[in-house]
């Protein structure tokens, strides 16, 4: 993981909650720490790390994630246990 990416990832752990997370970003973060990002049709992606797997919406018309989908990708990164 290279400093932009663990910023990424501070920032989606930052309290209180931030609204300006590049869904890029996300993608980039999650196959940097060895996972795989697959679009899994026109509005969502899945998303896998070690055994698990998330399924979620892309962001829609903006590119910053909402407030649920930041505390999904917070609690999908909990389970898997990255702790950069």
């Amino acid at each position: 993981m290279n400093k932009k990416q663990r910023k990424i990832y501070d920032t989606l752990f930052k309290e209180p909650m931030r609204d300006d997370i590049l869904w890029h970003d996300v993608i980039t973060l999650i196959k940097a720490i060895g996972g795989s990002a697959t679009q899994e049709d026109n509005l969502g992606f899945r998303f896998e790390l070690k055994t698990l797997s998330l399924n979620i919406y892309t962001p829609h018309p903006q590119k910053e994630l909402k407030r649920y989908q930041v505390k999904a990708i917070r609690e999908f990164l909990f389970k898997a246990r990255i702790n950069p």
